[in-house]
């Protein structure tokens, strides 16, 4: 069948993680606002740490913000060093986290060209993103989203998480197409490729060189995506390809 709609994650995909270094000066101010003395390094292994702990944990939950995922994991890092995290720092770690991503976070040089192509083609066009609204909205503005958009849907508005199915019909209802016709492109094997197999789409990976995917260390992973691709605008081709397939066999 042809594909005549892609539903998009965010964060690694429509933008890339490569140069968003904001996150770990968010980890060592409130580090210092938390009254710690060691150095960098032990810093951020207890961060890590941290971070897998409260991943494998909230992994298990169909829907959480991302604001709670985020203050939990400084609430454990603290812990580590017996310290606590008064309500004060926690809200200054989650504007500066929020500010790291709406503010730094680089949207990939061939985005808006390879969607606006994508529109040519006749492909309905939406993101569907593990994101509370106060990130995703001032992304989509800042960007110029809107313009090429059919419409975005947050973790937050579906009250859904990926890799859980709901958020993927949720989207796929809000598009009026079937899973059959759509194709859903991410960077994570875990939250978008595994998720959008259960729940019927074709998937395609987008792989950055050097690259890890955020929140997904020390999770299982086996899930694999129809296609692989290094640039978005590969895109563009995957869907003629389809198309020429599916009239040669009709």
């Amino acid at each position: 069948m042809e594909i005549n709609g892609m539903l998009f994650d965010l964060g690694g995909t429509l933008f890339s993680y490569a140069g968003q270094r904001q996150m770990g000066h968010a980890i060592f101010e409130v580090a210092e606002a938390l009254g710690l003395k060691e150095e960098r390094r032990k810093i951020g292994a207890a961060w890590h740490k941290a971070g897998e702990s409260v991943m494998r944990d909230f992994s298990q939950r169909d829907y959480f913000l991302h604001r709670d995922l985020f203050v939990q994991t400084l609430k454990t890092f603290a812990s580590s060093f017996d310290v606590p995290v008064p309500e004060p720092v926690a809200e200054r770690f989650h504007s500066s986290q929020r500010a790291a991503v709406v503010d730094h976070l680089p949207i990939r040089p061939d985005c808006l060209e390879t969607l606006r192509t994508l529109k040519t083609q006749g492909v309905y066009l939406a993101i569907v993103s593990n994101i509370d609204d106060d990130y995703l909205d001032p992304l989509v503005e800042k960007h110029g989203l809107a313009e090429v958009l059919d419409h975005w849907t947050s973790s937050e508005e579906a009250q859904s998480c990926k890799p859980h199915t709901a958020i993927y019909h949720y989207a796929l209802k809000k598009a009026g197409l079937s899973s059959e016709e759509t194709l859903f492109v991410g960077d994570s094997l875990h939250h978008d490729i595994a998720g959008a197999s259960a729940a019927g789409l074709r998937s395609a990976r987008i792989i950055e060189e050097g690259i890890t995917t955020p929140l997904t260390s020390g999770l299982k992973i086996t899930a694999q995506p129809d296609y692989e691709i290094n640039e978005l605008a590969q895109l563009t081709g995957i869907v003629e390809s389809v198309k020429t397939e599916s009239h040669s066999e009709s």
